[in-house]
């Protein structure tokens, strides 16, 4: 089930499903300890002798953001119980406490006793065994708590500070499913404490004139020991919920406006949508700088395991996307993360936890009797075609300084290193969607990117030699892909070379969209013919041929395979391989009108997303219902990437009548996207110079 709605502050990460349960509570690292462990936190309601859970059939679920926020706004409504039901949720910007606040409108025509009850089911640190939930009478709050992870819940009445009712009870033993079936009756049983595999729930009681509103704001504080949990509650109670909501609200609002781009040109959903992936991306992103994939535990159902992983190759271009989109400091942190886990060797892991350390992997070390780098090569190449690209924009030379050698110098001396001298072409790794290995064409592009930027930063820290060795190896990289995987005969690149276990090698001849990196990292002209026919074989053969539409990330693709039907559905369509063809007509546009050919991509992903504006990895070619996680992480970046490319080249397009320069220069790193100020700017310069003629 996708995650509608998630909420957090880099420290804890919150997710709501479709049915508005509380699924994944991430903390202290996002997408480390998720101590719901994907079991459902419910929601309930009792008023006239009837009780019902929001998820059941009877109320209709709006789930959405306030606009411009990470403030969840979701509308409930009960025609049966006439109860309608306004909830904002949030994670304060800047301590670890998760907020709702509830008003309850009665559309009934008497006065009205209304009982809201939160059910917890916490699996502390990932599993249920030896926790503790137990009510505080000093406080009138419940608390979980195991080892050094402490959850304390209360709320705020119009009555007062505290729970109404709470129940503490035994859950996945002997048949007991836990306290939310004590609640289906109105009252809960006041167990004071209960330790093991526990829930609890805790109520609410308000009074709702007819016709009228009644509100109460529910919280709870996490932190790592009691006391801190005590202190926390007692900011709660004396700052008052409410100024934390609305500073919270404040915040990002603040933070998605900083820089005031003109987005006129484009449509309201694109915005909308750029504007809700910059906050998404912002939830997934740990403080101590690891970018998760994505933080949806429902695929542990496919796989076993989870994507609450950092790839860096997913975290470069995240970092990447939030550079261009004026939001370096968040970048940094994640290059100063990569800075922390590179090996001695010179390269990245297959992906690692959120901590730093080395997460699960599948692939192995020895094949066949011989050993073997268990590597995906991109990941290390586009760390520093990403880096290169945050320096080339922001030159923060202090900044750049310590991570040269520890990090440029070790991955690049790696990359040139690991070639195969006969062909001249990046010895064989794991591809990037990690199911072959051999050599492949994202790869080889990746790795071209990634030593043209050493050599570029070699180059300005004054070590030529460095720079002569890394810019000559990229160069035979781009002969030997101009050799083997360059095919006349089909008119395109092909996907790869497969390395079998005799150690032979085959073409691979599959059409994949990741063809879209051998321009895409510099490698080359977006505008070469062979790279337009690429390009256009994968649009003609990839594009999904229902009514939903899309691009397919390539031929059969197996995963998550819903349609046999191979020739109309080459696999499910992607957000971001569909991106990838929005860029590329991006980058060919010579003139506005072409330029807005993009423009029919980029609202189709917006009419894909969740009604929250949430992405998925991938959607079903018949209805449109997310598949895999939602929200991957990923599919957010790829479409700020876009929109931001969409508006750097419609700049670049524009000449400005005041001053008769292009808005924006690659040559010169101008990033003037707001015409408005610029011409503004122009014209203040024409009057100071006493003319009336350009600036």
């Amino acid at each position: 089930m996708p995650r509608d709605i998630p909420i957090g502050n880099g420290s804890l990460l919150i997710n709501f499903d479709s049915d508005y349960h509380i699924r994944d509570f991430y903390y202290p690292h996002v997408g480390r300890e998720n101590h719901s462990a994907g079991y459902p936190f419910r929601f309930g309601v009792w008023c006239d002798g009837r009780f019902s859970w929001v998820h059941d059939d009877g109320w209709r679920r709006s789930l959405d953001y306030l606009d411009d926020t990470l403030v969840g706004h979701v509308v409930l409504e009960n025609e049966g119980m006439q109860l309608r039901l306004i909830c904002q949720d949030l994670v304060d910007f800047h301590e670890n406490i998760f907020i709702r606040k509830v008003e309850v409108e009665n559309l009934a025509g008497q006065d009205r006793e209304v009982r809201l009850f939160f059910h917890h089911d916490f699996h502390i640190s990932n599993f249920e065994v030896g926790d503790t939930a137990y009510y505080n009478p000093d406080i009138s709050s419940v608390i979980h708590y195991k080892d050094n992870r402490y959850f304390l819940i209360n709320m705020l009445r119009p009555d007062g500070v505290g729970v109404s009712d709470f129940a503490t009870g035994i859950k996945e033993v002997s048949g007991a499913e836990g306290t939310w079936r004590d609640a289906e009756d109105g009252v809960l049983g006041k167990n004071p404490i209960s330790q093991g595999a526990v829930d609890s729930t805790v109520a609410g009681w308000l009074k709702v004139a007819a016709g009228g509103s009644s509100e109460l704001i529910y919280w709870i504080c996490v932190t790592k020991s009691y006391q801190d949990a005590k202190q926390l509650n007692k900011l709660v109670i004396e700052k008052k919920p409410q100024t934390l909501i609305g500073r919270t609200s404040a915040y990002w609002s603040l933070w998605v406006n900083k820089d005031e781009m003109e987005f006129s040109s484009l449509p309201p959903e694109i915005v909308r949508l750029y504007k809700r992936s910059l906050m998404i991306l912002r939830t997934q992103i740990d403080a101590d700088g690891g970018v998760l994939a994505a933080n949806d535990t429902d695929i542990t159902q496919f796989a076993r395991d989870t994507y609450s992983y950092v790839w860096p190759r997913d975290g470069a271009l995240v970092a990447h996307a939030l550079d261009i989109a004026g939001y370096s400091s968040i970048a940094v942190d994640f290059y100063n993360f990569c800075s922390r886990v590179i090996t001695s060797d010179g390269y990245f892991l297959h992906k690692y936890n959120a901590d730093g350390s080395a997460g699960s992997s599948w692939h192995p070390w020895e094949r066949d009797g011989e050993t073997q780098i268990p590597i995906q090569e991109d990941e290390t190449a586009l760390v520093l075609w990403a880096l290169w690209q945050h320096f080339s924009r922001y030159r923060d030379v202090e900044y750049i300084k310590p991570l040269y050698r520890n990090l440029i110098i070790q991955a690049a001396d790696f990359l040139a290193s690991y070639v195969d001298h006969r062909t001249g072409l990046p010895q064989p790794s794991y591809d990037l969607w990690e199911e072959r290995r051999g050599v492949f064409s994202f790869t080889v592009s990746a790795v071209y990117g990634g030593l043209v930027a050493a050599s570029n930063f070699a180059e300005a820290f004054g070590e030529l030699d460095h720079a002569h060795r890394y810019h000559r190896v990229a160069l035979s990289i781009r002969k030997a892909c101009d050799e083997y995987l360059w095919r006349p005969d089909l008119n395109r690149f092909i996907r790869g070379i497969i390395t079998t276990h005799q150690g032979e090698s085959t073409p691979d001849l599959t059409i994949d969209a990741s063809v879209f990196g051998l321009f895409a990292f510099g490698m080359y002209d977006p505008a070469d013919p062979r790279i337009c026919a690429t390009m256009q074989s994968v649009e003609k053969r990839l594009q999904v041929q229902t009514s939903v539409g899309g691009i397919a990330r390539y031929e059969n693709d197996y995963y998550h395979q819903v349609s046999k039907d191979t020739d109309r559905v080459a696999g499910n369509p992607w957000f971001i391989c569909t991106l990838w063809l929005a860029q590329h007509q991006i980058a060919l546009a010579r003139n506005i009108e072409e330029l807005k050919q993009a423009i029919p991509t980029l609202s189709w992903v917006a009419e894909h997303a969740l009604p929250s504006g949430v992405l998925a990895e991938q959607v079903n070619p018949y209805d449109d219902s997310p598949l895999s996680v939602s929200p991957l992480t990923w599919s957010h970046a790829a479409y700020c990437t876009a929109v931001v490319e969409y508006l750097d080249k419609e700049a670049e397009l524009h000449i400005c009548p005041e001053c008769g320069r292009a808005l924006f220069s690659r040559e010169n790193r101008a990033l003037i996207r707001n015409r408005k100020h610029h011409r503004l700017s122009c014209a203040i310069a024409r009057r100071e110079k006493g003319t009336n003629g350009p600036a």
